[in-house]
């Protein structure tokens, strides 16, 4: 029989992962951490590989030819430190690496990594890279509950992002906002470690954990101000998400007093469900038990986030994340979508979205070579001039020292002034007060 309070769904002492310990890359705060929380529910051992530091940055370089870029590097770096750590077992330690089609460089991290471990002295590391061509059949007869809980853990990690990076700009106190967001992160890892094996009593325990978190920012004192300009921010998804790699933008962003409207992990998904779904028409099998599965899955994807998404509905007003349909409808005039595939089109869409509600400025963040990144900046003036004269700007990074400081206040005064003449009015929760509308 099942049981509602436990879980039941456990690995067995056969398994591949089955004693030992995985660690997987940090490229989002929040949502590595959740991300880890999944893996311990099924009973396997998971960390996020521990915070960047300098020695990231010179074990990566070590490693490294200068021709990969520099989330390659970063997380090279990081594994490695793993080796470097006291009573550090082979045997026992898996490195999570997940892969992917496409143009970018991204796909050949996991074979890469492979390389660089045995030519280091490591064979005996485990490289775990499931991928969705084979059903994710890597994970075993758990794949079905890791696949569903995964998804619910992203969203919500989102979330928390979400709901940390419209409140700390306007905090009274400095510091509140981020306590608000640790605790709450915690409690959700508490409560997906924890959770049920049944889906709908998994899903109500998970929402609660967001009815808690959206409670906890709720009790943040705050100064909402209308006068703070609003910066979308898009680009590459390690570096704009991982704070290491970005040297903190958004935390400095906000410095100049700016609130930054960031592009989460759900955008990437529904992007790939999407494209999933073109190329089995372009095969001629729109009629085929393969996009049955895909439209099955994508219902309920939809289903558990808008349930998740719930307790911050009326927080989120004005807030809201599009449709990964509008993404790509935007990004037509600019990209065939049909034709190209990767980040460049979400970018462009997600700029051009984040202008017509609003935004007053949209921040590229890519790492350095980055072909997306590239691509979209050539794009950007076009789409700058129709919406107006946003100011788009793109930040590369490559672990080289920058003046970002002196970078981003220039870029701030641009915003600003844009402000001023902007044709798109933003819309505001009720939180924010009565005052007048831009």
């Amino acid at each position: 029989m099942l049981r509602h309070h436990h879980v039941t769904r456990k690995i067995g002492a056969g398994h591949v992962l089955a004693g030992k310990t995985v660690y997987i890359p940090a490229m989002a705060q929040g949502s590595v951490e959740a991300f880890a929380s999944v893996f311990r529910w099924l009973g396997i051992d998971a960390y996020p590989t521990p915070a960047s530091n300098d020695r990231t940055r010179e074990l990566g370089a070590k490693h490294t030819a200068g021709d990969e870029c520099y989330p390659a590097k970063v997380t090279v770096g990081d594994f490695l430190r793993i080796t470097e750590q006291p009573g550090f077992d082979p045997r026992q330690t898996v490195f999570f690496m997940a892969t992917a089609d496409g143009p970018c460089r991204f796909g050949q991290y996991a074979p890469f990594l492979r390389k660089l471990l045995d030519e280091a002295g490591y064979p005996g590391v485990q490289v775990f890279s499931p991928t969705s061509k084979n059903g994710y059949e890597d994970i075993g007869e758990v794949a079905g509950p890791f696949l569903r809980t995964s998804w619910r853990a992203l969203v919500t990690a989102d979330l928390l992002r979400k709901a940390l990076l419209k409140t700390r700009p306007y905090e009274s106190v400095a510091g509140d906002a981020d306590r608000a967001y640790d605790e709450s992160l915690a409690d959700l890892c508490r409560t997906i470690e924890n959770s049920c094996a049944d889906t709908k009593c998994q899903l109500k325990q998970i929402v609660g954990a967001m009815e808690r978190a959206r409670e906890r920012f709720r009790r943040v004192p705050a100064r909402y101000d209308r006068d703070l300009p609003l910066i979308g921010v898009v680009g590459e998804i390690f570096c704009r998400l991982n704070n290491f790699s970005n040297d903190d933008l958004v935390r400095k962003l906000e410095g100049y007093e700016a609130e930054a409207w960031i592009s989460d992990i759900m955008e990437w998904i529904a992007y790939t469900n999407s494209e999933q779904a073109r190329r089995l028409k372009l095969c001629g099998r729109t009629w085929s038990f393969e996009m049955g599965k895909t439209l099955l899955r994508d219902r309920i994807q939809l289903a558990d986030e808008h349930a998740l998404a719930a307790p911050f509905h009326d927080d989120a007003i004005g807030y809201e994340e599009p449709p990964i349909e509008e993404v790509l409808r935007l990004a037509e005039p600019y990209l065939p979508v049909s034709g190209v595939m990767g980040e460049m089109v979400l970018s462009v869409g997600k700029a051009a979205y984040l202008a017509k509600h609003g935004a007053d400025g949209i921040i590229d963040i890519s790492p350095f070579t980055c072909m997306n990144g590239i691509v979209s900046e050539a794009i950007y003036p076009k789409l700058s001039k129709d919406y107006g004269g946003i100011p788009i700007r793109n930040f590369y990074f490559d672990g080289t020292q920058s003046d970002l400081d002196r970078d981003l206040g220039i870029y701030m005064e641009l915003a600003r002034s844009y402000r001023e003449k902007k044709n798109w009015a933003r819309r505001y929760p009720a939180y924010f007060g009565a005052a007048a509308a831009d």
